[in-house]
């Protein structure tokens, strides 16, 4: 595809959420790294996710006023949850294409380009993903990888055991998120619940084979990961597939089995498997 294909597809909008543990410098990392962008976007949305600090509020008016065309900023009296944050953050993107990004992630700079080429190529296409590279302190030491299939068929095959699409990552149309339900507003994996739905309602994804996001990883990632909370939301999620013909009974009962012993092994058996397991390795 020559480059021009994707140019003639620049309005994307760029969804973010925003709570009041992140770090200031974090914020600003990902924020540049989007609007220095090879294509930037003309359209971005920060949900603040209950109050923030004053430092994250500085960064985030003065973005807003150096670009009153560009940013919309939408705030939370409450922390909400992250499912709730981007149900509503959503519904305000101006465009059709809206790209996801983490508050404290780093994109490379042709990133959305390459995925605006995919939606130019493939029409058909809902959700673009790809490839993302791991780190816990800096890009310039990727520490693993978390590698997804690239085609529909294969996404709906692994979807069935484990998130097709590094969330981060996602460029999706705004018109299908939507009609397939939107974000589910319970806490954790909203982006599995919705990539599930989208797979059952007939939208279909793709995933560049190549890292376009550093992903920055901490011990609090796999924290989230366990307690009974978390287990009984997977529990729900793969009843869900199973009621909707998405998964066998069998299938449920091993889903069911693998993360229930997950979410109670201890935090440092839990970094091993996914780091060991579920990723590839590249230090």
């Amino acid at each position: 595809m020559e480059l021009h294909d994707a140019r003639e597809q620049v309005a994307y909008s760029v969804l973010m959420s925003v709570y009041v543990n992140e770090r200031k410098e974090y914020l600003e990392q990902a924020i540049c790294s989007i609007m220095t962008q090879t294509i930037p976007p003309n359209d971005f949305v920060i949900v603040c996710d209950g109050p923030l600090t004053s430092e994250l509020d500085a960064v985030i008016t003065g973005l807003s006023d150096q670009n009153p065309d560009v940013f919309q900023i939408l705030r939370f009296e409450k922390n909400q949850g992250l499912g709730k944050a981007l149900n509503a953050g959503i519904k305000l993107c101006r465009n059709e294409l809206v790209a996801r990004m983490d508050s404290d992630d780093i994109s490379r700079p042709y990133r959305c380009e390459k995925e605006l080429e995919i939606f130019a190529r493939y029409p058909e296409i809902s959700v673009v993903g790809s490839v993302v590279e791991e780190f816990s302190i800096s890009p310039d030491h990727v520490e693993t990888m978390r590698i997804v299939p690239e085609k529909n068929e294969d996404i709906i095959r692994f979807a069935k055991m484990r998130c097709p699409f590094n969330h981060p990552s996602v460029m999706f149309k705004k018109s299908d998120v939507i009609s397939a339900g939107n974000y589910a507003t319970t806490r954790y994996i909203q982006d599995y619940y919705l990539w599930v739905k989208m797979l059952i309602a007939g939208y279909q994804g793709y995933n560049i084979q190549e890292p376009l996001v550093w992903m920055r990883v901490t011990d609090n990632l796999f924290k989230r990961r366990s307690g009974k909370l978390y287990m009984t939301i997977q529990i729900n999620l793969f009843k869900y597939m199973m009621d909707n013909h998405f998964i066998t009974y069998i299938q449920y009962l091993k889903a069911i089995v693998i993360r229930g012993c997950s979410s109670v092994a201890p935090n440092w058996l839990r970094k091993i498997a996914f780091r060991k397991v579920l990723r590839k390795t590249c230090v």
